[in-house]
């Protein structure tokens, strides 16, 4: 069967979309056209979607991977920084979407007191699954490929963490370029400029994304979005309000939570963020409609 190199139905573009038409991992009907050439006939509906907020739009979604089995959130100890706000984005998204979740931090061999790993335990008593791997050394390869042994997995996060590294452990002989921090900026430059579908054995499937700076949220809504934070989930139902948005409100059983240290002030702090972010998203939304 091979590989063929397809474009899209004119019929498909015709149609008005605020999404991509179609996406890495979405599955197609293709009309073989020419040795080594089709076209996509059709795109089936995505079962869920890794998806953003389309850049320079107010609602246009981008899709990052359809139709992943899960979601695995590469950020590096150091060079670069963590941005546990952007971890959070990643699995806010990944919880809208019923996508599970995996937080692979990389770069081990760079945190031999394992000090800057232990920012990442807020995540693991959030109930996320939490490797700890190094592309250099080979350190917690087997547990990571136990987690991604025959699915598709999204792997995801900012450039220079070391995504294409971990894949180039598993799969030597693939020619993937591995770039180098900026001394500038301490920022990875983007070797991975478009998702890629790699296959690592029969059953086991990368989708390998570019280096990502900005995340727009995109299909969370306010008030689903504390149901997207696993460590607020048990105290939902005992705030004294039932539309409590755990801000100021009296009774709160997740504020409570918080100053008890039951949930991590920090991801409490994301939560906020996102919150009044979404809210703003919201309320331009509305707007919007009356104007029109």
């Amino acid at each position: 069967e091979g590989v063929l190199r397809c474009g899209v139905r004119g019929s498909l573009k015709r149609e008005r979309r605020k999404t991509d038409i179609v996406a890495v991992g979405d599955r197609v009907e293709v009309r073989r056209v020419a040795p080594g050439e089709g076209v996509i006939e059709a795109v089936a509906p995505r079962l869920r979607a890794l998806s953003r907020r389309a850049r320079g739009a107010e609602d246009a979604e981008q899709v990052i991977v359809a139709n992943p089995d899960q979601l695995v959130a590469v950020f590096a100890v150091a060079q670069p920084e963590p941005s546990l706000p952007m971890l959070d984005r990643f699995l806010v998204i990944a919880e809208a979407q019923e996508i599970p979740a995996v937080v692979c931090v990389n770069k081990i061999d760079l945190d031999g007191d394992g000090t800057k790993r232990r920012l990442f335990d807020p995540y693991r008593r959030a109930g996320y699954r939490v490797v700890e791997t190094s592309a250099l050394t080979g350190t917690g390869l087997e547990e990571l490929w136990s987690c991604i042994a025959g699915k598709l997995s999204a792997l995801a996060g900012p450039s220079g963490v070391g995504k294409s590294s971990l894949i180039k452990a598993f799969r030597p002989e693939l020619d993937i370029r591995i770039g180098e921090l900026s001394e500038a900026t301490g920022r990875g430059r983007h070797t991975t400029t478009v998702t890629s579908l790699i296959q690592l054995d029969e059953q086991t499937f990368i989708a390998d994304t570019p280096g990502i700076g900005t995340l727009g949220l995109w299909g969370v809504e306010a008030d689903e979005l504390d149901r997207c934070f696993p460590e607020f989930r048990p105290y939902l139902g005992a705030c004294y309000y039932a539309d409590c948005r755990h801000l100021a409100e009296p009774g709160c059983a997740v504020r409570v939570a918080v100053e008890s240290g039951a949930v991590d002030c920090g991801r409490y702090a994301s939560y906020r963020a996102l919150l009044e972010q979404v809210l703003d998203e919201e309320r331009a939304e509305g707007w919007r409609r009356s104007r029109r």
